[in-house]
């Protein structure tokens, strides 16, 4: 009787973790409801209450991490000084923190498919693309002093001179992150793993999370005739059984953000099997989010972190708390 009773406590308490432990991740902050990756979004995530705010990074011609989903200025939501949706894609590698400045991100062009997508998306005129340090600053403004960061390094293997080579790419991050003491709140993510390599060979404090898709507009963790994908570090997935569980352990990954399209409960239990966290990606629709929490996952980043937490208080899950702030 003892002995159950310990039982029955023990589990009680795993229990409990794992309520706590859900991660609540707002896209881009909060995408569906703010311009993407910038201090309106991130607000409004932190003022709904995130456990993680999940964004993207580029980096200037002065070495300024700036939060931005593509390498370069996004036609579909970027107009320049002269009011004009831009025409033409600039490199953000390109330009300096300052010439940046000078270019509005904050609405969507209404001829693009994106505003369609996005049709309750607040427009906020003469929002800029931040820097990394002006998140950190928002942060510390909100008293959220829990609230976690999961950054993704926005670099294509196959195009390399629109970026900073993966090392020097993650030198530069490392630092602001460590000069702003974020290292025990962060977590790096990519689809390019050499970027990951780097940063556990770094700094080995700092999560690395492995992004994958297998689908048809993209697949980084195929083998080719064999050989390891480009994407992959030098990790090829035959090596492992086609096991991405396996090969996301081989790669030294504590967390896989796999496509939520790519999922199957056996994936899922694998992935655990291997000590990994799996948290998909971008879960908008609020029955996936129920059918994905009840198979196990340990996360959901949505563009609309107001439907995920109630689909988590539905189901009981523990909800980070909320604190609102102005950008």
């Amino acid at each position: 009787m003892k002995n159950l009773c310990i039982l029955s406590i023990l589990i009680a308490a795993l229990s409990a973790s794992n309520l706590m432990a859900f991660d609540l991740q707002g896209h881009r902050g909060a995408r569906g409801l703010m311009p993407e990756n910038t201090l309106p979004a991130f607000a409004r995530a932190l003022s709904i209450g995130v456990s993680t705010l999940e964004f993207d990074t580029a980096i200037t011609k002065d070495n300024i991490v700036v939060i931005s989903h593509n390498r370069g200025l996004d036609k579909t939501l970027t107009r320049g000084p002269d009011t004009k949706w831009i025409k033409k894609s600039i490199l953000i590698r390109n330009l300096t923190f300052q010439q940046l400045q000078q270019y509005d991100v904050g609405r969507l062009d209404p001829d693009s498919r994106a505003a369609s997508r996005f049709g309750k998306q607040k427009s906020v005129d003469q929002t800029k693309i931040p820097s990394l340090q002006q998140v950190f600053d928002l942060i510390r403004e909100s008293g959220n002093k829990k609230v976690k960061f999961n950054i993704e390094t926005k670099i294509d293997p196959s195009k390399p001179g629109e970026s900073l080579n993966p090392e020097k790419f993650v030198k530069v991050l490392l630092k602001i992150i460590e000069n702003n003491a974020m290292v025990a709140r962060v977590s790096i993510q990519s689809f390019d793993w050499r970027t990951l390599q780097f940063v556990q060979k770094i700094n080995t404090d700092i999560n690395t999370v492995y992004l994958t898709a297998q689908q048809r507009w993209l697949n980084n963790v195929k083998s080719v005739d064999g050989r390891a994908s480009i994407w992959t570090a030098g990790f090829n997935l035959d090596d492992h059984q086609g096991n991405v569980g396996k090969l996301i352990k081989a790669a030294g990954g504590k967390v896989w953000s796999p496509f939520y399209g790519d999922l199957t409960p056996t994936l899922i239990k694998q992935a655990h099997l291997e000590g990994l966290l799996v948290v998909p990606w971008t879960v908008n629709d609020e029955s996936a989010m129920e059918t994905l929490i009840k198979l196990g996952v340990d996360g959901i980043i949505s563009d609309y972190p107001d439907r995920l937490r109630k689909v988590m208080q539905l189901n009981g899950l523990k909800l980070p708390p909320a604190t609102p702030v102005t950008p």
